[in-house]
């Protein structure tokens, strides 16, 4: 599996207030979300009158779709013309399932990532 996250810094110069600040920034994740089908959220800033930022996130089986739809994201996100963009950062994440030998075909098998969640110490 791959996961492709981006973060967008904005600044929304035309704000004085914090509700004005979260319509834009509610209006900029409602539009990325429909458009694009990405999970998008305001991750940093939510404090400040003008500054904001966004993390998106998709997953999917090949990298090169995934780094092309986020980089188109950040670039909707530009020509909006609701904030201006300060900086944004795409990373690609590869988890180790082709490593480990692909998935567990048994039920007795346990998964991955799976190991020690929802389990009390004492158990064992």
């Amino acid at each position: 599996m791959i996961v492709g996250v981006a973060v967008v810094e904005i600044r929304v110069h035309e704000s004085r207030s914090l509700k004005t600040k979260r319509g834009v920034v509610r209006s900029i994740l409602g539009r990325v979300r429909n458009r694009f089908n990405v999970s998008a959220s305001e991750v940093d800033g939510q404090g400040t009158w003008q500054r904001s930022v966004i993390g998106l996130s998709m997953t999917g089986g090949e990298e090169a779709p995934l780094r092309r739809a986020l980089e188109r994201a950040v670039e909707y996100v530009e020509t909006m013309h609701l904030a201006e963009v300060v900086a944004s950062e795409i990373e690609i994440l590869r988890l180790p399932l082709e490593e480990e030998g692909g998935l567990p075909d048994g039920d007795d098998e346990e998964w991955a990532w799976s190991k020690g969640l929802g389990q009390d110490d004492s158990e064992e």
